[in-house]
């Protein structure tokens, strides 16, 4: 019977699967078959070890995984294994509490629990009855502070502030607590805590659930939080077997909780822990795994391991540099389509990026070619609730008499236009036989006019059919981009979306995103842009038929694979993200993402960058991304990535605009450049690139520099912190003579990558 459970198993699974008790850390690579190592090893410990099912606890991240893990099981045994205890970290808290409800102060047995719009219903009410300002302490802030709070074990009565955000912190939190306490609900994190707390708090409840669970297994144990950790030290004791599976080399949530040095702390916990690694891949070919190692070990908390494959060799790597987005997305879909010609089917490519906002480009090339594709997590980027919002706007300007667009955004973002008083405006145009935002300019411009409405309520209506106003005269005469910009100025909506988490800046760059294609043809007329918006966001591009390509995030990919892989956007500020640039913890992130990206590739992996990218409505330079000079060179196709990195960088400041430029900066929604609108930078007549032929941009003579004397040496330094007038605080990536100034590159937080002139850019070294 053991053969049959052990046979197909390669030499490391073997040693894995039938491991003697005791703690033991599988590190488990891409590819590696570590879903087969776990559902195998728990149908070892019953049939060949005799271990009861009643005494194995086997936990997940996902209830999908949970799922084909028991599909997997049931297959080897047979049969459904009686008493096993199989789901995720969240699940079985839920059904450990409701047995030991008797044992928890503040909850009876049928505690609901608040989804995320419950909690932060709830966070609302506390900052009202605190008399705290919400758009000074956006909710989605304070929830996830107390959620960051609730992973490291802090209740409110242990929360210590240590600066004034974390004061308002802690006294939401406290109100939040007691009102989850007396309407006898939990939230997520609570499941985790309290079941830590009540282990704490009574031994003897500890005691029963260790001697029931003799074997405790745990899949991506590298992406365990601080709470998660603790639960499986309580659980497993000093005389359990704990059976970990994880790669700290692919951790990439650490922005919801998850810490990768949980793999260090199973070391130091369990001093005599074995390690098994499991390094043989059933995936990729083994180019796409040496090109994907030379990326990882570059991280300081890499653990060392050799992946290898079967597949000897396999294609190069394609590292290929487009014009801008629009020209990179027609590039990938050609390939696509040559990939078809030689026998590949649509879905076995897949198309990975790492904000939300680039799918948008992408989209539209594969409406525009008639090719389907399906978005994976993630709603469609028309149909996205914050363009969405934008798009109503515009409508509305463009056709006050639309009632359902006014609808959508009366209130949003909020100025005091509520229910009430929202029935009672209806009302009042259709007695005026009017349509809604017809009044509202009536309201604003007469003020003879006749009107129920007083005091908050007035002026609410008043001061918003007043911009409604300007923007309709506005419409007539300038460009669709810069009424985008007085729309978004106006109503404040980046500080309506912009709530300090990381959705709310991705939702807000999603709307930088939509102002970039109302900006890239100026002689677009409004009602001619809606419509071209209207056509895609109306199109059924979604298809399920066998020929639809994926298109996803690099955090959506995890634990997928597929046959050919694109991963496009590789430039500073997007892989490695602005975000990221001041931490080397956050680096090495980013650095994890882009291996997850390039493991999930079996057959052909391409790299694409752009030479400018289109944000904010402006194009600007792009520096291709510091990740791929740590491919090695004979892994590339034509080789020389650190040489084009280079080239590209040096191609940049000769394509820049023959004047001095300061306005490499990024304008803000809503600001004009002074003097009237400057000129765009012309396109050159260069067709997409292509995959397959080694295609060069063509460098142009560069453009006379204005006469000054030459510095002798960078005054700037890599890794410095600047200041700048207009972006903030930001780190020199790069610095070099150019001409007769000192070129910075410069990555600012929140904001991207800038090219700056340093004897115009007015930089301040703070560190």
């Amino acid at each position: 019977m053991g053969m049959d459970l052990l046979h197909s198993l390669n030499p490391a699974q073997r040693d894995a699967v039938s491991a003697t008790p005791g703690p033991l850390l599988v590190v488990a690579g891409p590819g590696s078959g570590k879903t087969r190592v776990l559902t195998h090893r728990i149908a070892y410990l019953i049939r060949e070890m005799g271990v009861s099912p009643w005494h194995i606890m086997a936990v997940t991240f996902t209830n999908k995984a949970a799922r084909e893990m028991e599909h997997r099981i049931e297959q080897l045994l047979d049969g459904r294994p009686q008493g096993l205890h199989m789901g995720t970290f969240h699940a079985i808290c839920a059904r450990l509490l409701r047995r030991e409800v008797d044992n928890l102060t503040h909850y009876q047995r049928d505690f609901v629990i608040f989804d995320t719009a419950d909690q932060l219903q709830v966070v609302k009410t506390a900052l009202a009855e605190l008399r705290l300002d919400d758009k000074k302490f956006p909710p989605a802030k304070m929830l996830n502070g107390i959620s960051t709070a609730k992973n490291d074990l802090i209740t409110p009565a242990t929360y210590q502030a240590t600066n004034y955000i974390g004061e308002i912190t802690r006294r939401v939190y406290e109100y939040y607590q007691l009102a989850l306490q007396t309407n006898n609900a939990m939230d997520f994190d609570d499941l985790l805590m309290q079941t830590v707390l009540l282990f704490d708090e009574r031994p003897d409840v500890l005691q029963k659930y260790q001697h029931r669970y003799h074997h405790i297994l745990v899949d991506e144990f590298q992406d365990t939080n601080a709470t998660q950790y603790r639960l499986l030290r309580q659980l497993a004791g000093d005389d359990n077997s704990i059976f970990a599976v994880g790669d700290s080399d692919q951790s990439i949530y650490k922005w919801r909780g998850a810490d990768y040095r949980n793999v260090q702390n199973f070391y130091r916990d369990y001093p005599t822990a074995r390690t098994i690694l499991l390094e043989q891949n059933y995936r990729s070919t083994q180019v796409i795994l040496d090109a994907a190692m030379g990326v990882i070990r570059r991280n300081a908390d890499h653990m060392p391991k050799k992946l290898f494959t079967e597949r000897k060799g396999g294609a190069k790597l394609i590292v290929r540099e487009a014009y801008n987005e629009s020209d990179e997305a027609n590039a990938v879909i050609d390939t696509i389509q040559d990939m078809m010609l030689q026998g590949y089917s649509g879905n076995a490519c897949a198309v990975m990026y790492r904000t939300n906002a680039q799918s948008r480009a992408l989209e539209e090339a594969f409406i525009g070619a008639g090719m389907p594709y399906r978005l994976v997590g993630a709603t469609q980027f028309y149909q996205r609730r914050e363009v969405k919002d934008v798009i109503a706007y515009l409508r509305v300007v463009h056709n006050p008499r639309d009632a359902v667009s006014l609808g959508r955004v009366l209130n949003v973002p909020t100025r005091g236009i509520g229910q009430a008083t929202q029935q009672q405006f209806y009302l009042w145009a259709a007695g005026l036989g009017l349509q809604p935002a017809e009044a509202l300019v009536r309201l604003a411009g007469d003020g003879d006019l006749q009107h129920p409405f007083t005091g908050r309520a007035y002026n609410a209506l008043h001061t918003f059919g007043g911009q409604l106003t300007n923007w309709i005269a506005l419409s007539e005469h300038v460009a669709v981009g810069d009424l985008l910009d007085a729309i978004l100025r106006d109503t404040r909506y980046q500080a309506h979306l912009d709530d300090g988490t990381d959705e709310g800046v991705d939702r807000w760059e999603n709307v930088m995103e939509l102002r970039g294609v109302a900006g890239s043809d100026e002689s677009l007329s409004l009602s001619d842009f809606l419509q071209q918006v209207a056509l895609v966001a109306e199109t059924d591009n979604l298809d399920n038929a066998a020929q639809a390509t994926t298109l996803l995030t690099l955090h959506a990919a995890k634990g997928l694979e597929f046959p050919i892989v694109f991963l496009t956007g590789l430039e500073e500020g997007l892989l490695p993200h602005s975000r990221s640039m001041d931490s080397e913890d956050e680096l090495a992130e980013e650095r994890r993402l882009f291996y997850v990206g390039m493991t999930r590739a079996k057959d052909r992996l391409y790299l694409s960058h752009v030479f400018r990218r289109s944000t904010w409505g402006d194009s600007s330079v792009a520096v291709p991304s510091r990740f791929l000079n740590d491919i090695p060179e004979e892994l590339l196709e034509g080789g020389g990535a650190g040489q084009r990195r280079r080239q590209s960088i040096d191609r940049a400041s000769t394509w820049s605009d023959t004047r001095p430029r300061t306005g490499l900066e990024r304008r803000p929604a809503g600001s004009q450049p002074s003097g009237g609108t400057a000129p765009s930078t012309p396109r050159p007549t260069t067709p997409a690139f292509s995959w397959d032929a080694d295609r060069r941009l063509p460098k142009p003579n560069p453009a006379p520099e204005p006469r000054r004397e030459r510095p002798a040496t960078t005054r700037f330094k890599t890794g410095q912190k600047v200041r700048h007038t207009k972006f903030g605080v930001g780190t020199v990536i790069e610095s070099k003579i150019s001409g007769a100034d000192e070129e910075v590159t410069v990555a600012f937080p929140g904001i991207g990558i800038k090219r700056l002139a340093a004897g115009f850019a007015g930089l301040e070294i703070i560190g």
